[in-house]
């Protein structure tokens, strides 16, 4: 599993970055939008937590192909290495990822995925990963987890190498099912990601651990202490 944090907010990233095995960050319009900086300010300052290691995804604003290809270079210009573009999966954002995928020399994610087939031809057209909307799936009484579950079947049965990036999560479970498809990566907001490790008996027996260990020897004592 690809994990990956779904954020533009500075002390979240760092945060989780120290702390859990994260490959990549992405960003959207509406979560740079948040920050309420400039664009290229924020891009910089996440690639400058991040460093090279970790894929940095952002996003293209044009209604035509030229223009998010243009969009899309410019960015990459911004970010450097490890730059992946995300580009919604509509018909001038398809083009674009052939023109893209032609050159070679930069990543695609393609985005606002809310069926398979728009995954299947996004994948055809050159993107690396293919980011469906579960929680926007199963807010209008679709089935998010089934359409991903579709997606992961059509890109094996077609012998494809594009990745699911399965995104827009508003808990766990939701995480949980995606995984259990076969999905390649998830991208998950700080405050859900954060949960996906808790659970009251891990704490309770961790303390009962602590509990026993200290009344033997010595409250705040470690391992080194004992040696």
């Amino acid at each position: 599993m690809i994990y990956m944090l779904d954020t533009a907010n500075l002390k979240d990233i760092a945060r989780c970055v120290d702390l859990y095995p994260i490959t990549g960050v992405t960003t959207n319009p509406s979560i740079v939008a948040k920050e309420n900086r400039p664009l290229a300010a924020i891009l910089k300052d996440i690639k400058n937590i991040i460093g090279d290691e970790i894929m940095l995804h952002a996003q293209v604003m044009g209604k035509d192909a030229d223009t998010i290809v243009k969009e899309a270079y410019s960015l990459k210009e911004v970010v450097g290495s490890n730059f992946v573009v995300k580009i919604p999966a509509t018909a001038e954002g398809i083009k674009a990822m052939k023109i893209i995928s032609k050159k070679g020399d930069l990543r695609i994610t393609a985005t606002a995925i809310l069926s398979p087939q728009q995954a299947l031809m996004a994948a055809v057209a050159g993107a690396e990963f293919l980011a469906p909307y579960v929680n926007r799936l199963d807010n209008i009484c679709a089935d998010g987890v089934k359409v991903v579950s579709d997606i992961v079947t059509l890109l094996q049965k077609h012998n494809l190498k594009a990745k699911v990036l399965a995104a827009s999560f508003k808990n766990v479970q939701q995480v949980h099912d995606v995984s259990m498809t076969g999905a390649q990566s998830v991208t998950v907001a700080p405050d859900v990601f954060e949960q996906l490790i808790l659970h009251p008996l891990t704490d309770s027996g961790v303390a009962g651990f602590v509990r026993d260990w200290e009344g033997v020897y010595g409250k705040d004592t470690t391992v080194l202490d004992v040696l």
